[in-house]
């Protein structure tokens, strides 16, 4: 299976087993074209004569050749016939989402937490049940050394001091169980001061730091309770605490919504603020609701992420380049087989904790009754919906049969499907759509910043 396609000047053709991507010149992107179809040569010069001189349809078509012999194009999919053993595999948790705060000093309009509560009341985890969830994840976490923790809510500020207090408690069990805790954060930044960055610079692997882009943008779907904007009280603190991370380690995070469908310049302000390691990222929010992504959005996105794709290639040209986090993809070691089989991990190998320790299969899932699979005290009581997720991958699912970026990933969201469809192991087409999108700008990125090698 190959998917082949032109951006900003590029004949673009990616092999969707192998990950190999090529850059091709006129002639061989039409060969490809037709040799998918199944076309012979003898038929594909006739298809071709008036456009190609003969010579160069053969070269084209016996360059094809070799590279489906060398195992670069048209090649078969080797994992797919594994996939039921593999769902049969021991369950290994490696990381958690620990709900430190049920809670939050922002009210922002597009928040599936609402306000921190999700779907409850507000609490903040207490260090005894922020205990026994490191615990569980080193007791499940078999002979797997690294672990992760990630700091979520509500705003995890708000229960600053179980935060230190957890970090200092997985430390002493690292030495002790012979594990490695790599803890993040993610914060608004409106508790944030120097006292928080300097821990979080020697405790903490990675930062999210929440900002939406321009302040009318910003201060519009993420005010305060009362109204005012939150945007010039952190950006100040977010580029202070970037510079003394080193630009590394971090990113800064927004969504964009129905209302600012020209993201791309969110993202470039962001840039324009120094900032170095992005994602603003698409809501994703029922039809109902006025800020919803729609289908009749996505010629607008997609434009957008073009703008976005060019402008990268020209920044980093000009030596002032940045990352988007929906943008990177590392070619060098191709699809990883283990994340074609296992998807994104949720409900298996990571799990959310709410402030009182029952555990959901991811964040979004947290205070849907449905999907409570245990506590800290008892463990996973629910081993049917654990069996459940890990069915979950690009293999169960038919739309992604067809699909070229399923081994990008991975069969995308059960959070998002099971809203938009009700079954954790369908799609969230828009969703879908907007990847695949993303996926071939990145790839083109590539295929550009390679030139400059």
């Amino acid at each position: 299976m190959i998917h082949q396609y032109k951006n900003n000047g590029y004949n673009m053709v990616l092999d969707v087993n192998s990950g190999s991507v090529h850059v091709v010149d006129d002639v061989t992107y039409d060969v490809l074209s037709l040799l998918d179809q199944g076309k012979q040569e003898e038929e594909i010069q006739e298809a071709l004569k008036d456009r190609y001189p003969a010579q160069e349809i053969h070269d084209a078509a016996q360059e094809c050749q070799e590279l489906k012999e060398a195992g670069m194009l048209f090649t078969d999919d080797v994992y797919e016939g594994a996939i039921e053993m593999f769902a049969e595999r021991p369950t290994v948790v490696k990381a958690l989402c620990l709900h430190i705060a049920h809670d939050c000093n922002l009210a922002c309009r597009y928040c599936f937490a609402e306000e921190g509560e999700y779907h409850g009341r507000r609490a903040l985890m207490s260090l005894e049940v922020g205990k026994k969830a490191l615990d569980f994840l080193i007791a499940n976490s078999g002979s797997r050394r690294n672990l992760e923790v990630d700091f979520f809510g509500g705003e995890p500020l708000m229960n600053w001091q179980v935060v230190k207090d957890l970090v200092a408690y997985g430390r002493e069990q690292e030495k002790i169980h012979n594990k490695n805790f790599r803890f993040t954060l993610t914060t608004n930044g409106v508790l944030l001061d120097d006292e928080v960055m300097e821990f979080c610079n020697k405790e903490m692997g990675n930062v999210v730091l929440s900002i939406d882009g321009r302040k009318e943008v910003h201060d519009f779907m993420r005010p305060f309770r009362k109204g005012a904007g939150s945007y010039d009280l952190i950006v100040p603190k977010f580029q202070k605490f970037a510079e003394s991370r080193n630009q590394d380690n971090y990113y800064v995070r927004g969504t964009f919504t129905h209302y600012n469908l020209d993201f791309a310049a969110d993202v470039l302000h962001l840039a324009d603020l120094g900032f170095k390691q992005i994602s603003v990222e698409p809501v994703v929010a029922p039809p109902t609701e006025d800020y919803a992504i729609r289908e009749e959005d996505l010629p607008i996105i997609f434009e957008q992420y073009d703008i976005l794709a060019k402008e990268m290639i020209k920044r980093h040209k000009e030596g002032r380049g940045f990352n988007f986090f929906h943008f990177m993809i590392d070619l060098t070691g191709g699809p990883c087989v283990y994340k074609r089989l296992s998807g994104c991990g949720s409900g298996t190998e990571y799990l959310a904790v709410t402030p009182w320790g029952d555990f959901y299969p991811c964040h979004q899932f947290v205070g849907n009754e449905e999907f409570l699979l245990g506590n800290v005290d008892e463990g996973i009581v629910r081993t049917d919906l654990t069996c459940d997720f890990k069915k979950c991958n690009v293999y169960s699912k038919k739309e992604c049969s067809s699909c070229f970026a399923r081994f990008y990933c991975s069969g995308g969201c059960a959070a998002n499907s099971y809203n938009f469809t009700g079954k954790i192991n369908d799609v969230y087409e828009i969703g879908c759509k907007m990847q695949q999108k993303r996926i071939e700008c990145a790839l083109m990125i590539k295929a550009a910043l390679a030139e400059e090698e």
